[in-house]
């Protein structure tokens, strides 16, 4: 496909940009790149790389919409390409972003209805915002060109391409869980999220659960025709859990049009994780947790951030129950419960931090020594590299929220700990338990399921551990975030002949 004057043809949408904006000590902006090397975003930025032309859209926060443009910047190496920035007002940003996305879209998305509060909804502006993502994806478009549009906070861009450019090609993930049709139905604006999807020429979900998820609510809602399923790939554990499906439905019909459906999760980095494991600062790092915190003792080790979704509290009580029932572990065992803080503003992440940090308080009231404090709590942004020596300490890795659309931390955990010991309990409410054969499963809702789990990972043998290792690790290393992306890609070249 021959490249317009000014035109792209690989459109990504995504509301963050590639890059963190800086300022350097003359005030000129410069770009950071992220601590993190198995995040989304730099995978997304490295699509880039092979490609003549190409424009990522994101949004920026300004003081005042009125009169400004959006914003475009030639990004340079290591890959050339067009960044468009949207601009919003704060007050859009928190209505679109804090309150619809995150107060009414997330509980239903991970399957919390009691949460849903659509009273301080204004979907006009969810609406303008995601018609302003679509209004620039269509200029930066040439002809026949791909878009790629990524989670739930841009629903409706992609109907809103399809009206504009029906010659362009549209695929979307989804960053999330994808409910049961019964809870979907819930949200008042169920029919035009459908209708937006379903303009897509390929839709990704994590796992086949999510797929089938999705393809029934089309089905029932909307009367999008199902075709026959197919055994589910081979990547994926097919029964004996929660969020196990046999089979997922491969395309719909709608409307005179075949939309491809595609499990496909996220990987991670496996290569440079343990690159990370096994250089000189981090395995200095490595040594002061040794000493400040082990001291010969079994470090369990839990990295989350604060929501009710992640299942904090629960794992805290089941710690608590641990020490309760078996006294012999005083002194003999530490929890690191990494527990990022939610952004300002939003109340019930406020009340779940505040009460996640009461309940440690009170354990380590309850049971503290002289020489020994069982939890070890931080609720800063752990930088990377700290997170890796972390995981090539800790004996055993927990963790449980109660839903989980993937969980790249225990990915993580799995490629830190390759060729080595150690034992990852995991929810099997994450999508992460239907590709990490090898972990211990258990269910967060139960106290017998999660005092059984912890006790069997801290009595586990050295050689099941590692037998269970190996497993997990050759799971992580099979499919890495870059395969991830050319399998989402290279479907939909295959079905629509995208460039």
């Amino acid at each position: 496909m021959l490249k317009e004057e000014g035109k792209s043809s690989f459109i990504l949408l995504y509301h963050r940009t590639p890059f963190d904006e800086g300022r350097d000590e003359q005030g000129k902006r410069i770009w950071i790149d992220q601590k993190s090397p198995n995040g989304i975003i730099p995978t997304l930025r490295n699509l880039f790389s092979s490609r003549l032309d190409g424009t990522w859209i994101a949004w920026r926060q300004v003081e005042s919409i009125d009169g400004v443009e959006d914003e475009r910047i030639a990004m340079d190496a290591p890959a050339d390409f067009t960044l468009r920035r949207i601009p919003l007002e704060q007050e859009q940003i928190s209505s679109f972003y804090h309150v619809t996305s995150k107060e009414s879209f997330w509980p239903i998305l991970h399957t919390f209805p009691t949460y849903f509060d659509v009273n301080n909804t204004d979907w006009t502006i969810f609406q303008d915002v995601n018609q302003r993502f679509a209004q620039a994806a269509c200029h930066e478009s040439a002809q026949g060109a791909t878009v790629w549009v990524h989670d739930y906070n841009l629903w409706l861009a992609p109907g809103y391409i399809r009206q504009q450019r029906p010659d362009l090609k549209i695929a979307f993930f989804h960053h999330t869980p994808f409910p049961g049709n019964d809870v979907f139905a819930i949200l008042p604006w169920r029919e035009q999220i459908l209708e937006s999807l379903l303009s897509c020429d390929l839709v990704g979900f994590h796992i086949p659960r999510y797929t089938e998820n999705f393809a029934r609510a089309a089905n029932c809602l909307l009367g999008a025709r199902k075709g026959p399923k197919q055994p589910v790939n081979a990547r994926f554990l097919s029964t004996g859990s929660a969020l196990t499906e046999p089979s997922e439905t491969p395309w719909l019909d709608y409307k005179g049009r075949r939309i491809r459906l595609l499990s496909s999760p996220v990987g991670t980095s496996p290569d440079v994780i343990q690159a990370l494991v096994n250089r000189d600062d981090i395995q200095d790092y490595a040594a002061r947790i040794e000493e400040d915190t082990r001291k010969g003792r079994q470090l369990i080790l839990s990295a989350s951030r604060v929501d009710y979704t992640k299942g904090n509290e629960e794992l805290l009580l089941a710690f608590e129950r641990l020490l309760e029932r078996r006294p012999e572990l005083h002194g003999q065992v530490v929890l690191m419960l990494a527990c990022v803080s939610a952004a300002s503003g939003m109340k019930i992440y406020e009340d779940t931090q505040r009460s996640i940090e009461e309940m440690a308080g009170r354990i380590n009231g309850r049971f503290s020594l002289m020489d020994w404090v069982p939890i070890r709590f931080s609720t800063r942004r752990i930088p990377y590299e700290e997170m890796v020596a972390w995981f090539s300490k800790a004996d055993v890795c927990w963790i449980t929220p109660l839903r989980d659309g993937l969980n790249l931390v225990a990915k993580e955990y799995a490629a830190a700990r390759r060729d080595h010991g150690g034992v990852l309990v995991l929810s099997e409410f994450t999508g992460a338990s239907v590709v990490l054969d090898g972990a211990v499963l258990t269910n967060p809702y139960s106290h017998r399921r999660m005092d059984e789990a912890i006790d069997q990972a801290l009595a586990m043998p050295p050689e099941e551990q590692q037998q269970r290792m190996r497993k997990m690790s050759a799971a992580v290393e099979a499919f890495t975030v870059s395969d991830w992306a050319e399998e989402q890609m290279g479907a939909l070249r295959e079905d629509s002949g995208a460039a």
